[in-house]
């Protein structure tokens, strides 16, 4: 046989190259089922979650914060907590102030603390808050927000401890004078010049804290327990019987965050959960004004409805013993419209792995986006809840298997809504899944609209009105 030519040799390697290419080519872009998926364009390894919020806290004098503190636990006790002679309220006094006193365990105060831990978190020397998504930083040229610590509830509690009459009236009033020293002070710094205030943190949850001032801290970032207290009804109406709502722009679920109320009962932990034997529990006062008139509405429903416990009471010692045994023993918890949308009942249910049965058509919650309370909340439409047998055909058709799925999720979820470090004065590492952490984290995601809103304050020429766009119903 006459060997190949080089020639032959060459074309014959290049064909076999050729059908060799195509077919890697034709099986490589056909996968099989069995393939994986095509890479992203951005892995999801390589998008970082944020890792803190720069936060300067403004420079107010102690007074307006743990000075306030140090002159309640130098004052008389509350005239408005109801004396208890099973359960003597301790006296105001403290013998021995510390640099950072406790706050009151006075239940009408100590439901609105947060303003307390927030501080304290923040107080707590750097080397201790590694867990804290709140970064502080001592130039307020670095800062993402600036924290005002003004104790606002603190104040205007302590105000109408003294006397309800003057609260409205600026002559006077402690708290009025307190509110314009803080206002007058932010306002007069290059950070607010800079801003128009609305990179600026106020705690408010009491829902009339800072009364006095509320147009002047509309562009802030407010911390409020719901958006209740900040509207008002109609009553100018010609019969007296309107009940439209006057908005405004104070408000916003776009720049503000709701936080929890600081829960009264203790924690009951999933493996020591015993049998419940309520079907439903409330305990509270039944009376209620604006949006709360359906709770007396619900009242009269409900109080002699089998397996239904509604107790009129007060968040004294008493009261809080009976709502410990109550909730426990309790499947479900109801969480009326009273005054404002929420209350701190809802928090003392989660502690308390009490089903909470929610029916408040307005109620802003904490932490939406983070936490969703339909796996472990009930729902209900007042218009449904006010037909005669609706609410507990509803909660007992709810299977077992059903009920546990939500008891289960109340467990996990009960950190999250925990303000307390377990350290004297606040001072000390906080909870990193606690509540402190979580409100960050949602001031932390309003940033963009924030700046936005600033950018465009700046743009705009001289004699030119923007109007608001913060309103949101």
């Amino acid at each position: 046989m006459k060997p190949l030519s080089s020639v032959t040799c060459l074309f014959i390697s290049f064909t076999f190259f050729c059908i060799l290419s195509l077919s890697f080519l034709f099986f490589s872009s056909s996968p099989t089922p069995k393939d994986p998926d095509p890479a992203p364009l951005i892995s999801k390894d390589t998008i970082q979650s944020p890792t803190h919020i720069n936060v300067y806290v403004a420079e107010l004098p102690r007074s307006l914060n743990y000075g306030l503190l140090e002159k309640y636990w130098s004052s008389e006790p509350d005239s408005r907590i109801p004396t208890d002679p099973d359960h003597p309220i301790p006296p105001t006094h403290s013998p021995k102030p510390a640099k950072f006193p406790p706050y009151p365990e006075n239940p009408l105060l100590k439901q609105y603390s947060a303003e307390y831990w927030i501080m304290g978190d923040l107080e707590t020397p750097q080397d201790q808050r590694s867990g804290s998504f709140a970064k502080r930083v001592f130039a307020e040229t670095e800062a993402d927000v600036i924290f005002v610590p003004f104790f606002a509830t603190l104040s205007t509690e302590m105000q109408l401890g003294m006397g309800r009459g003057i609260f409205k009236k600026k002559t006077g009033n402690e708290d009025y004078r307190r509110q314009r020293e803080v206002l007058d002070f932010v306002k007069n710094t290059e950070a607010w010049k800079r801003s128009g205030g609305q990179d600026h943190v106020f705690v408010l949850t009491d829902p009339v804290a800072m009364w006095h001032v509320r147009a002047e801290i509309a562009p802030a970032i407010l911390l409020v327990v719901d958006f209740g207290g900040w509207y008002r009804i109609d009553s100018r109406s010609s019969n007296g019987s309107s009940t439209e709502t006057i908005q405004h722009t104070q408000v916003s679920i776009l720049k503000d965050v709701i936080v929890p109320y600081t829960h009264l009962l203790p924690r009951l932990h999933l493996s020591e959960d015993q049998e419940r034997n309520t079907l439903l529990y409330f305990k509270g006062a039944k009376h209620r004004h604006r949006g709360g008139l359906v709770r007396e509405k619900l009242w009269d429903l409900l109080v002699n409805e089998p397996g239904v416990i509604m107790e009129e009471g007060f968040p004294n010692a008493t009261g809080i013993e009976q709502s410990i045994k109550g909730m426990r023993s309790s499947i479900f918890c109801l969480h009326p419209a009273g005054d404002t949308p929420t209350s701190c009942r809802l928090f003392d249910a989660i502690q308390s792995l009490c089903i909470p049965v929610i029916v408040s058509d307005n109620i802003e919650l904490p932490f939406e986006g983070m936490v969703d309370y339909s796996e472990f909340s009930i729902f209900v439409a007042e218009n449904d809840a006010l037909r005669s047998n609706w609410l507990v055909n509803h909660l007992r058709s709810l299977s077992k298997q059903k009920r546990e799925n939500f008891r289960q999720k109340l467990a996990e979820i009960q950190p999250i809504f925990e303000y307390d470090n377990g350290f004297p004065g606040g001072i000390g590492p906080i909870r990193p899944n606690g509540a402190v952490n979580h409100i960050w984290q949602k001031v932390y995601q309003k940033l963009p609209a924030i700046k936005e809103a600033i950018v465009r304050e700046r743009r705009k020429p001289p004699g030119v009105s923007i109007p608001p766009r913060c309103h949101c119903t």
